[in-house]
C-alpha cells in the first residue's frame, strides 16, 4: 500500500553520503520535498515536516542514522492525533456506530469490512440497512451480510431511515448484539438534505461514534469533505477506502492532521478481510520498509485455528509436513487479504510487494496448480512426501496435466516451506525470526518509534 511513499523516504536518505554534510542534508530534503508533493501529501503537511525533520537531524549531527530517526519521530507525530484507535468498545453493549459517507466512496462495503473485522473477533454484529436514497445499497448488503454471515436489520415496508434505526436498536438491545453499524444514506457530494437527514438519524441512533469513509482515489477531496462532516456532523473518525487502488497514497500522510479526527481503519484491498487497524507505530515502520510483524501476527490469528495451529506444529518439529497441511496454510493464506498487502508486512519485503500488483491468491493459476497436482496424488502420497520418485511424478502429471518441471519446482516449492516452518517451530524459532528481522534492517535493528 505504501510503496510510492516508502521509495520517496529511501532515495531522500541515499542522498545523505557523508557525516555532517549540510549540502547532503539540503538535496536530500529537497528530494523529499519533491515525492511527497509528487505523492499528493498536503503543501502546509510537506512544508512543516520538512522543517521539523531538518531542525532535528541537525540537532543531532548530520548523518542517515540521525536523518532515518528525525524521519521516524516527525511521521509519528504527523499520524499521532488525539482519539481512539482501531474500534473501541462502548461500556455497555451494542456499541452503535454510524457509518457516513459520500456516495461511491465505499461506505456500504466498508460496513461489510468491519463487521467481518468484528466478527473474527467473536464479536455479535448488526448491520443495520438505513441508506434507502441509492436503490442498490440493501441488495449490496444483503449480498455481504450472507457472504460473511452477519446479521441484517431491514424494513421494506418503511422508507424513513429514522423509524429503521429505531426499531434494529430495539433489536439489538433484545437480541443481546455487541456492536450495530448503521449504513446511512450518502450523496453524490455534500448538500442540505443529506446533512439534514443525517442529523435525525444521529438523533434516533445516539451512536457511540461516527466514522466517516473517506475515498482515498479523490486525494485532497477526502479530506475536505472529511472536514465538512466534522463541522456538520461531528466525527470521530475516518476510515481510509480504496487505498490499494491510489497510486499516489499521500492523503494517508495529511488526513489526521489537517482535519484533527484520527485515522482508525485503511481499506487495503477487495475482500472483506482487506481491512487494517491505523496504528501510527505500526504505519510508520512500513512507511520506512521495516514491515509490521505485530499486523502480520493478528492477521495471521484471525483465520487460523489455535488448536490447529498447535498440532501442525508438533507435526512439522517431527517433521512430518505434508501435502495436505500444505494445501491447507495455502487455504488459508487465501483467506488473510491480499498478497501484496500481506508482504508489505513483512521486513525487507516492500519492493516484493510491487512484483505482487496483480498477484490474488484466490484466483491465481499457482494455486490452482497445486491444488490440481495434490488432487492427482494417493492419500498415501500426500500424507508421505518422500515416496515422490520419478515415476509416480510422471503419472501425477499426466493426471493434472502439468508439465514435469512444474511438479518438480511445486514439489521443491513444498520441500522449502516445510524446511522454513521446522525453522521457526523450535525454542529459538522467535529468536531467529528477531535476528532476521535485524539483517533486513527491521525495527528490532532500528529501535522502536516513540511513544
Amino acid at each position: 500500500m505504501f510503496d510510492t511513499l516508502t521509495s520517496s523516504f529511501t532515495a531522500a536518505i541515499k542522498k545523505i553520503r557523508t557525516f555532517d554534510d549540510e549540502k547532503s542534508l539540503t538535496k536530500a530534503l529537497n528530494e523529499l520535498k519533491k515525492s511527497l508533493l509528487k505523492a499528493d501529501v498536503n503543501h502546509k503537511v510537506v512544508k512543516e515536516l520538512i522543517a521539523k525533520v531538518e531542525v532535528d537531524t541537525k540537532a543531532s549531527g548530520i548523518g542517515k542514522d540521525q536523518f532515518l530517526d528525525a524521519m521516524r519521530t516527525t511521521l509519528y507525530e504527523l499520524l499521532e492525533v488525539g482519539g481512539n484507535k482501531g474500534f473501541t468498545f462502548a461500556p455497555n453493549p451494542p456499541t452503535v456506530i454510524l457509518m457516513t459517507g459520500l456516495q461511491g466512496s465505499g461506505k456500504t462495503t466498508t460496513t461489510g469490512k468491519l463487521a467481518n473485522y468484528l466478527k473474527n473477533k467473536q464479536k455479535k454484529v448488526l448491520i443495520v440497512a438505513a441508506d434507502l436514497q441509492r436503490l442498490a445499497a440493501v441488495e449490496q448488503l444483503r449480498q455481504i451480510t450472507t457472504q460473511i454471515e452477519v446479521e441484517l436489520y431491514e424494513d421494506e415496508a418503511t422508507k424513513n431511515p429514522v423509524e429503521i434505526v429505531k426499531a434494529a436498536l430495539k433489536k439489538a438491545e433484545s437480541g443481546i448484539y455487541d456492536v450495530v453499524l448503521i449504513d446511512t444514506a450518502g450523496r453524490l457530494a455534500i448538500d442540505d438534505e443529506l446533512m439534514g437527514e443525517l442529523d435525525e438519524v444521529k438523533k434516533a441512533a445516539n451512536p457511540d461514534e461516527i466514522f466517516y469513509v473517506a475515498d482515498s482515489m479523490t486525494g485532497q477531496d477526502a479530506v475536505r469533505t472529511a472536514s465538512t462532516f466534522k463541522e456538520k456532523i461531528g466525527i470521530d473518525g475516518v476510515i481510509l477506502s480504496k487505498y490499494d487502488g491510489d497510486a499516489k497514497g499521500g492523503v494517508a500522510l495529511g488526513l489526521s492532521s489537517q482535519v484533527q479526527v484520527p485515522l482508525r481503519f485503511i481499506g487495503s484491498g477487495e475482500k472483506m478481510e482487506d481491512l487494517e487497524v491505523f496504528m501510527p507505530d505500526r504505519i510508520v515502520n512500513r512507511l520506512m520498509g521495516f514491515g509490521d510483524i505485530e499486523g502480520l501476527a493478528e492477521k495471521t490469528a484471525n483465520v487460523i485455528d489455535e488448536k490447529q495451529a498447535k498440532k501442525l506444529t508438533q507435526k512439522i518439529k517431527k517433521g512430518k509436513f505434508n501435502f495436505n497441511d500444505f494445501l491447507e496454510q495455502m487455504e488459508s493464506m487465501k483467506k488473510m487479504g491480499s498478497m501484496k498487502s500481506l508482504m508489505g508486512m513483512i521486513p525487507g519485503m516492500g519492493d516484493m510487494s510491487k512484483a505482487l500488483k496483480n498477484f490474488d491468491m484466490e484466483n491465481s493459476s499457482e494455486l490452482k496448480n497445486i491444488k490440481s497436482m495434490v488432487s492427482s496424488m494417493t492419500m498415501k502420497e500426500r500424507e508421505e512426501p518422500d515416496l515422490l520418485n520419478n515415476s509416480r511424478k510422471e503419472r501425477i502429471a499426466r493426471g493434472c496435466g502439468l508439465e514435469i518441471v512444474e511438479i518438480n519446482r511445486m514439489i521443491k516449492q513444498f520441500k522449502n516451506a516445510g524446511k522454513m516452518a521446522k525453522k521457526f517451530s523450535g525454542k529459538n524459532g522467535m529468536k531467529d525470526l528477531q535476528a532476521m528481522m535485524g539483517q533486513m534492517g527491521g525495527p528490532g535493528g532500528m529501535g522502536g518509534i516513540p511513544r
